[in-house]
């Protein structure tokens, strides 16, 4: 009886314990995982794959254009009432005898005196089939749908470019949030200590009541923004799960430090073998060019003589009423539906059509004149930007360059500090140093330290653009 206890309560405890593995606990990402997880499940990203299978859809669809085209057609119809056909009279009473062998046909259908018949019902089944033997359109359109996939292609890199822009600044932010909350730790830290050093002063009678209340607002005002920026930790963590398309409800925790990340000391090794094709905008602009150029040359194609070949072949008949399509014939055999032996005759028709435009009111003219305009734009366009990222790595460079001074310059300006108050604490705790000197060195040394990670997120945000301006925010076998 206790082994089967025993045996039930593991049946009891092993799927909790299951179910407790299986629950899903926080993820920590480095840099580089943050960007391939966003990579793999951004939205943006998975709609420029879908555009890129578009594109590619769309040159399958042009080519087939020049495949083989067959319809097929069945109709069944009837005339309640005949038009009037209008034949030469004729008195000749034999000419009648042709009509009577008509199946079905009454004497009523056939108008004496003309040489002419037509039944009211008729039936149609037919195949027609066209194939292009040349046509300048369709040639340029084949350039045009290759052009239109390299135009997806190109859009989808700068999705890319800028979904690892994006989650890269959002990554530096939450990064820079977490050394500082451990700061705002160290700081609180220090201060409490400093607290209960001062209490014990006031009790032994070498300082004043005041110098331990200075002490108590510092420390309460370090908790309060502590907590202020544990909001803001949190919200930059939401927003970097916001750029990686990482589940909201999700936790999330951040791999390495600061120390991690490297900065250049400059901008100079940006420009050795840079090229304005690089940046993935101005790709993105050359294949919008080229498919302005096609589509320039597919107006002049327009103009040029198309040669199509056709057959049309099927299967028709006619009846008196549409009952007698379906009737037996008059040997006794019974009808298939539409293939009655006798009631289907088969029609064949081949050949050639050309199509030479000869004038076309001067639609043709006014829409090269129109691509020929839109292609301008797009060559203006294209100057303009040039100047422009000519203009981005400059002024990238120069920022990059300054924020790396004022970088140097806070990071030295936090060390002074760090170092101004360890020595007033000491002076202080030796008796030798005043309340109001240590509180004011913490006070300089925080504000340094404010300006310090300000500084480095500045100089990380301007390394970003720096990368973006000149082209090198992909690894290289992510442009190709």
């Amino acid at each position: 009886m206790k082994r089967m206890y025993y045996l039930l309560l593991l049946g009891l405890i092993l799927p909790a314990t299951t179910q407790a593995q299986e629950r899903p606990t926080g993820q920590a990402f480095t840099l580089e995982q943050c960007v391939s997880y966003a990579l793999e499940n951004s939205y943006t990203i998975r709609n420029a794959a879908i555009d890129r299978r578009i594109a590619k859809a769309k040159v399958k669809e042009t080519r087939g254009v020049g495949l083989p085209q067959v319809d097929a057609s069945l109709g069944i119809q009837h005339n309640q009432k005949l038009r009037r056909f209008f034949g030469r009279n004729t008195t000749d009473s034999t000419q009648f005898s042709f009509f009577q062998n008509i199946p079905g046909a009454k004497s009523g259908d056939i108008v004496a005196g003309q040489n002419f018949f037509q039944l009211k019902s008729g039936g149609d089944a037919g195949l027609t089939i066209s194939q292009i033997i040349f046509n300048g359109s369709y040639l340029v359109g084949l350039q045009a749908a290759n052009a239109y996939r390299d135009l997806a292609v190109k859009k989808s890199q700068q999705t890319t470019e800028e979904v690892v822009v994006q989650v890269t600044k959002a990554f530096y932010t939450a990064i820079i949030n977490t050394e500082r909350m451990k700061l705002f730790d160290n700081n609180i830290g220090r201060i409490d200590s400093l607290l209960r050093t001062t209490k014990a002063l006031l009790q032994n009678g070498f300082v004043e009541g005041i110098d331990v209340d200075r002490i108590q607002v510092t420390l309460n005002n370090l908790n309060t923004e502590r907590e202020k920026f544990k909001n803001l930790q949190e919200l930059s963590l939401e927003l970097l799960k916001f750029q990686m398309n990482f589940p909201m409800d999700g936790e999330i925790s951040l791999l390495g430090s600061l120390d991690d990340i490297s900065i250049p000391e400059n901008a100079a090794g940006y420009e050795k073998d840079w090229d304005l094709t690089s940046r993935s905008d101005y790709q993105l602009l050359m294949a919008n060019k080229r498919l302005q150029m096609l589509d320039l040359k597919n107006k002049y194609a327009e103009g040029m003589p198309s040669l199509v070949a056709f057959a049309n072949l099927g299967y028709a008949t006619q009846s008196a009423d549409i009952a007698g399509i379906f009737r037996t014939n008059s040997s006794g055999v019974e009808s298939n539906e539409f293939y009655g032996p006798d009631k289907w005759y088969s029609y064949s028709t081949f050949g050639v059509s050309l199509n030479v435009p000869i004038f076309s009111g001067l639609q043709r003219t006014y829409r090269i004149q129109q691509s020929k305009l839109a292609l301008s734009q797009i060559e203006n366009s294209s100057k303009l930007m040039q100047a422009g990222i000519t203009l981005e790595t400059k002024s990238s460079g120069k920022v990059f360059e300054n924020s790396l001074k004022t970088l140097v310059s806070q990071k030295e300006n936090m060390q002074l500090a760090q170092n101004v108050a360890r020595v007033t604490k000491i002076k202080y705790e030796q008796g030798v140093g005043s309340n109001l000197e240590v509180i004011d060195a913490e006070s300089s040394l925080k504000e340094a330290q404010i300006n310090y990670y300000n500084a480095l997120y500045d100089a990380l945000i301007a390394k970003v653009d720096l990368d973006k301006a000149y082209g090198k925010i992909l690894p290289t076998t992510q442009q190709k």
